[in-house]
């Protein structure tokens, strides 16, 4: 099994910015995919941003030029930096990650729990 860890939501202003992290631990053999989504009141989860292991990132619409995902391979940890955080970014971030277990025949999906981002002034 695999747990993921969110942290550094928070209440921010407009236009300020946050660094969210995410830890995996447990039965780690590789990471084939990592990624940030967003659900806010109401609506469904979507993505705000992804990494594969071949370095691709896609983001989505609301996240580009303004948030950027990276990952620590050392610490089995990716890292989401939101910069001029609008009302609108304003949900829970759940982090995500398509993991193989040492032992697993394919990769497995798991979610964190989630951490709230709250933009107001």
């Amino acid at each position: 099994q695999v747990q993921l860890v969110e942290s550094g939501g928070g209440l921010v202003q407009p236009g300020e910015s946050l660094r969210m992290s995410c830890q995996a631990s447990g039965n780690i053999f590789d990471i084939n995919a990592m990624g940030w989504y967003r659900q806010a009141p109401g609506n469904q989860r979507d993505l705000v941003a992804r990494l594969i292991a071949t370095g691709t990132t896609t983001y989505g619409s609301s996240a580009k030029g303004r948030f950027t995902i990276a990952r620590d391979n050392a610490k089995n940890s990716w890292y989401l930096q939101m910069n001029g955080l609008k009302p609108e970014d304003t949900g829970v971030y759940y982090c995500y990650g398509a993991i193989d277990g040492k032992g697993d025949r394919s990769f497995r999906e798991y979610w964190g729990k989630g951490t709230a981002v709250n933009v107001s002034t």
